[in-house]
């Protein structure tokens, strides 16, 4: 595949990986992660695993950035404003940006890519169990946003 057809194709499927994860540093993560990916192409032996292998280099280049840019702690979301207050709604970023990356990121996995739990756990290269508490505290987060 050509270099231009690489980055035509992959640059979206990235961006929807590292801007939930990295929010405003979003493009910066997917650069990084292009980066990371046409120095280490060569590397790739099965050339019908590139979009996880492309998958697990973003999510690590946006956690890192989102590290390096701020929260790395969790938030208390308990200033939010309820989901009947249509014109404060909780805006799903808003509530994103109140997370760790670390949480942002096995919500992207588990809930926007759909990946199993143990991939999840491969992938960020924590131990499954850590993927599930993760998960647990992210949802709840979410839970006690729009219940206000």
């Amino acid at each position: 595949m050509a270099m231009n057809d690489l980055l035509a194709e992959l640059t979206p499927y990235l961006g929807r990986i590292c801007g939930p994860i990295a929010l405003d540093s979003g493009p910066d993560a997917v650069q990084e992660a292009l980066i990371a990916i046409f120095r280490h192409l060569r590397d790739l032996r099965e050339p019908e695993a590139l979009h996880g292998w492309a998958r697990a280099i973003a999510v690590r280049e946006a956690v890192r950035i989102a590290r390096r840019d701020g929260r790395s702690s969790p938030a208390e979301l308990d200033g939010l404003p309820s989901p009947q207050d249509v014109e404060r709604a909780v805006d799903i970023r808003d509530v994103l940006e109140r997370l760790p990356p670390e949480h942002r990121a096995v919500l992207v996995l588990r809930d926007l890519e759909g990946l199993p739990e143990e991939a999840a756990a491969r992938m960020l290269r924590v131990p499954s169990g850590t993927v599930k508490s993760r998960l647990h505290r992210a949802r709840a987060s979410f839970r006690r946003a729009w219940q206000g």
